[in-house]
């Protein structure tokens, strides 16, 4: 663990107030751990009750650094009569490495955590940075001074307990030494530097009531967006959100490849997103945070969970590698080797996508059977079209949510989207014993929702054939009997209910999050890097989120909406650019 005090760095509650007045959100970069969170949120908290509550920021971002941060156990420990310490011990993620964001006083309070080595944190960042907080040791150099100055917002202040940087460094950088504090330096570049983009239009149309476009309503409506939902059903979550019961997990891999850095912080992210919105207030009627074991489905796959196991050491809260013998006894019967995720659990889409849209309250307008044929753009509005040319609803930013529908509007046309068949099995509770845990492995086996337990998925490259077939029922009941080789249940596939949805996949596996490319505009054009890539104005894409999409539509919704706000992104540039959906684009036309 890190600790790190900021006697001449830190900052008077005034002082904060004072710097941070006037800014709708305000942006806190600090390395190293100390309590200084803690006094931040604390002068929040403390200025909204008085009279000058309006000038206070609507959203605070506090983005902190650090390779070997505290435990939630030493949390408490330093600051052991804060109520505030508590609370922020309750919500601290299991110390793996990467993006954790915590979403505090319902997001008001915004804590994004990032383990690992600081300069290579500040390269990935992607953020406007109002007050920089800063570890005192030698590394802030020249070159990492420039790396501040290319994050730091006009009239933004930089607090270091000692500079180990000269003052010609620090005026190359953009800075100027503070003449009566020396620990401190304000940014004043002798280029002209944007000021945050606020936009002025907080309206966005989602089209697309399954997980994705929920999330994203409720993310925006949590920002005072006034949103326009359009689904093309009667009801929300009628397509690949509509199974009974799914499973949400991380994936571990060996080498903590982006699939295992990009779940990890979508699993963990999710859980946040979920309780702001209440998702698990009727933990009973919802799902179950039971924990879920990943069974190798054979030795190579074993031997490949054991070596992870070894590497990393994860934290015990967040997985742990149980042999066959260790996972049979906590299940109570025989079951095969695997990781065993202690957070993750089942729940039912239909009702998290009912209670991300109940937390938006009216600034959501639902307009059901709606079905959107074309999309136009005039005078800086989006207008969604229906078959016969009438205008539906209109607003500055779109955000298409309709999975593999999306393919039949011009604007994505081109994205390399495929649609893959996925039955599920629906098996009488009573047939099955009562586990304590979920179990997947090649399949998945859910808790009980209204007597019925979900077993599945096929996996079926067929994007059409929407009935329900014995052979996709016969393969979902071998992968349980390979989750429980002493559980056979006499079932006859040709009589078991189940459902089909497809589920939307991309080229890569990985989802479609963010702004989407303009391939006509690209392809006239030369050379470019993948952030200059031109884009379709103000529309957005949530796609493509395959089997996953419990845990991936929190954190593209967040995605999206720190993008629309211009707030830090909860991913690094590098994990952001392999969901860019200008990704397929950009290297078809390298090729050409």
């Amino acid at each position: 663990m890190t600790s790190v005090a900021f006697p001449s760095a830190g900052f008077t509650d005034d002082a904060l107030r004072g710097h941070w007045c006037g800014h709708a959100i305000y942006t806190i970069l600090q390395t190293g751990y100390s309590n200084a969170f803690l006094q931040a949120w604390a002068a929040l908290r403390e200025q909204a009750g008085r009279a000058d509550g309006a000038d206070a920021p609507q959203r605070l971002h506090y983005v902190l650094i650090d390779a070997a941060p505290p435990t939630a156990q030493q949390l408490r420990v330093m600051a052991p009569t804060n109520a505030l310490a508590d609370q922020l011990a309750n919500a601290w993620p299991p110390l793996t490495p990467g993006y954790h964001r915590l979403l505090l006083e319902q997001g008001r309070v915004v804590l994004t955590l990032i383990i690992g080595d600081i300069a290579a944190s500040l390269a990935q960042l992607d953020a406007r940075v109002d007050l920089f907080l800063l570890h005192d040791d030698a590394m802030w150099t020249a070159p990492q001074l420039k790396r501040l100055a290319r994050l730091a917002t006009p009239r933004a202040q930089l607090r270091v307990g000692a500079w180990h940087a000269t003052s010609i460094e620090l005026v190359a950088a953009g800075f100027t030494a503070d003449e009566d504090d020396k620990s401190v330096a304000h940014f004043t570049p002798r280029w002209k530097v944007t000021e945050r983009a606020v936009p002025q239009d907080r309206h966005a149309l989602v089209i697309g009531a399954g997980l994705a476009g929920s999330a994203v309503c409720e993310a925006l409506s949590a920002r005072g967006w006034q949103v326009t939902l359009l689904e093309r059903h009667a009801h929300a979550a009628q397509e690949a959100s509509g199974n009974l019961a799914g499973v949400y997990m991380p994936a571990i891999s060996r080498d903590d490849n982006p699939a295992a850095r990009l779940t990890r912080a979508a699993f963990l992210f999710a859980q946040q997103a979920w309780a702001r919105a209440g998702v698990f207030d009727d933990e009973q009627k919802n799902g179950k945070a039971c924990g879920v074991l990943q069974v190798a489905r054979d030795t190579e796959q074993a031997e490949a969970f054991v070596q992870a196991a070894r590497h990393w050491n994860y934290p015990h809260d967040y997985a742990q590698w149980l042999s066959a013998e260790e996972a049979s006894s906590r299940l109570g019967m025989p079951t095969g080797s695997g990781w065993f995720f202690p957070r993750g659990g089942w729940l039912r889409p239909a009702a998290v996508c009912d209670a991300m849209l109940r937390a938006c309250g009216d600034r959501l307008q639902r307009r059901f059977a709606s079905e959107v044929s074309t999309l136009h753009r005039a005078d800086g509005q989006w207008q969604a079209l229906a078959a016969d040319g009438a205008v539906i609803a209109a607003a500055p930013v779109v955000i298409l949510a309709t999975g593999i529908q999306s393919a039949a509007l011009e604007q994505a046309a081109a994205l390399p989207l495929q649609a893959i068949r996925g039955q599920v099995s629906h098996l009488p509770a009573a047939s099955l014993p009562d586990l304590p845990f979920v179990l997947c492995g090649d399949g998945y086996l859910t808790g009980a929702v209204n007597g019925l337990i979900s077993v599945g998925a096929s996996y079926d490259r067929d994007d059409h054939d929407t009935a329900l077939r014995a052979d996709s029922h016969a393969g979902n009941l071998d992968k349980l009997r390979e989750l429980l080789p002493g559980v056979s249940p006499e079932i006859d596939p040709d009589t078991l209910p189940g459902r089909v949805g497809f589920r939307c996949v991309s080229a890569d596996r990985l989802p479609l999050v963010g702004a989407l490319p303009d391939q006509e505009k690209l392809a006239a054009g030369g050379e470019v890097q993948l952030r200059d890539a031109p884009r379709w104005p103000q529309l957005y894409g949530l796609l493509a989120y395959a089997s996953r999409g419990l845990i991936w539509a929190p954190l593209a919704a967040e995605i999206v909406a720190c993008a629309l706000e211009d707030e830090p992104a909860p991913l690094g540039k590098d994990l952001l650019a392999l969901l860019d959906p200008a990704r397929f684009a950009l290297k078809a036309h390298r090729k050409n």
